[in-house]
């Protein structure tokens, strides 16, 4: 497989919950718009505010989304080079472990260099369930939103360059 190939594979594979809620968020937007007309059409001023903020809420998610798995990916590709250069190695799993979403960015990139049952299994062994989907900083920290390190870290994350050319490695997914 060509390399950019693999890449988009990682890229979908990092973020698939986030693109299913992603194609929900675009159904959503798409169905209040249908609301909104209607109930602009008809001049209903109550139900024009709630169909415009439904709307709105999921037309905005339709970015956020976007935005968190662009993140993610990131987090993959600096989780890929760490495990390669480090190998399998708990701090590492542990720097992604905060959502469900990060730590898929992590046990996608071990899974790809062959460390992914050992990345799983510390999770398991610090109490991750497979239902764990909200972040725990959002449970600990109810005040997040206004925090500038959850819109940094979760929408705005750095870009990031591979160290490595995996593609042209043997272990690579082929």
């Amino acid at each position: 497989m060509h390399g950019n190939t693999i890449m988009y594979i990682s890229y979908l594979r990092v973020g698939r919950l986030l693109y299913y809620s992603l194609a929900l968020f675009i159904f959503e937007a798409w169905f209040y718009w249908i609301k909104l007309e209607k109930a602009y059409t008809l001049q209903m001023i109550p139900w024009i505010l709630f169909w415009a903020w439904s709307f709105m809420f999921s037309f905005i998610h339709i970015f956020l989304v976007l935005a968190d798995g662009w993140s993610r990916f990131q987090n993959y590709k600096r989780a890929k080079d760490q495990f390669f250069i480090h190998g399998f190695n708990k701090r590492i799993a542990n720097h992604y472990i905060g959502s469900k979403c990060q730590r898929m960015a992590a046990e996608v990139a071990a899974e790809e260099l062959g460390m992914g049952d050992e990345v799983k299994k510390h999770y398991a062994s610090m109490g991750v369930k497979w239902y764990h989907y909200v972040p725990y900083f959002m449970i600990k920290e109810p005040l997040f939103l206004i925090k500038k390190k959850f819109w940094s870290r979760t929408f705005l994350e750095k870009a990031y360059t591979p160290k490595f050319d995996y593609s042209k490695m043997d272990f690579a997914i082929q």
